[in-house]
């Protein structure tokens, strides 16, 4: 994965010396194979409420073992509803725009779910950061304009429980632009479906590599541990809130559909 590998310096070898150092390999475990070929998916949308709020922007590509798109789709969608000012600021889609220029929601609610199925169907992993809200947002929109939904997606690589769960004790915010960040991955234009839909394959392409002897070899056992990984992590959230008095806080550990 040469375009996305970061060196960290292997160390130059003595020539002067009779019993020289080898040269140091950073990373001597080859990433795991799922990370060859990964699907990304993204959603924009009207709000956070995954049951009432709607799609305005989606995005579902391919990446490479380079991290280069090799497949892109995107769909700018009318939700049937005004996009709040909120909302707008953050993906830059005003109602006006997805009135004028959206396609009926309908429609590329059926198209993002056919893209999805044929990446599951060809036994291609699909990156989605925090990925319960982008799946579970896309099962209400199937509900709600009666296409079959997709109940139970898998293979899901999620960037986030990964790196909560091999990168535990870091400080600060995990959300997708600050985890990229640390991982160098270049995000320009985010909130935008595309740009954080490659962002996320990326990362989860760069944990792939820096913690390769430590990550199940195939997608499907590591769909699987992330079951298990993103329950422990609500849980351990949920200890969080109580001890700081937040007892109203809810936490849904349910992955990566809810």
């Amino acid at each position: 994965m040469s375009a996305v590998r970061r060196s960290l310096g292997a160390v130059e070898p003595d020539r002067t010396r009779a019993n020289a150092a080898p040269e140091l390999d950073l990373w001597p475990c080859d990433s795991p194979d799922w990370s060859r070929v990964v699907g990304v998916f993204d959603l924009e949308t009207t709000g956070v409420d995954v049951t009432s709020d709607r799609i305005v922007t989606a995005h579902v590509g391919v990446l490479d073992a380079d991290g280069a798109p090799a497949r892109a789709e995107s769909w700018l969608a009318d939700p049937g509803i005004a996009i709040p000012e909120g909302a707008a600021a953050i993906h830059g889609i005003t109602t006006d725009q997805a009135r004028r220029d959206g396609r009926p929601a309908p429609e590329v609610v059926a198209e993002v779910i056919a893209a999805l199925r044929g990446l599951f169907d060809a036994g291609i992993p699909v990156v989605a950061y925090n990925a319960p809200f982008d799946f579970s947002m896309l099962k209400y929109e199937a509900l709600r304009h009666g296409i079959e939904p997709i109940l139970a997606p898998a293979p899901v690589i999620d960037p986030l429980v990964l790196d909560k769960r091999y990168d535990r004790y870091r400080r600060g915010k995990r959300t997708l632009s600050v985890v990229a960040q640390h991982y160098e991955v270049v995000l320009t234009g985010a909130h935008e479906a595309s740009a954080d839909a490659v962002a996320a394959g990326r990362v989860a392409q760069m944990l792939a590599e820096r913690f390769a002897d430590g990550l199940p070899a195939t997608a499907v056992e590591l769909h699987a541990r992330q079951i298990g990984w993103a329950r422990a992590q609500a849980e351990s959230l949920s200890e969080y809130f109580v001890s700081i008095g937040r007892l109203d806080a809810e936490v849904d550990g349910a992955w990566p559909i809810r």
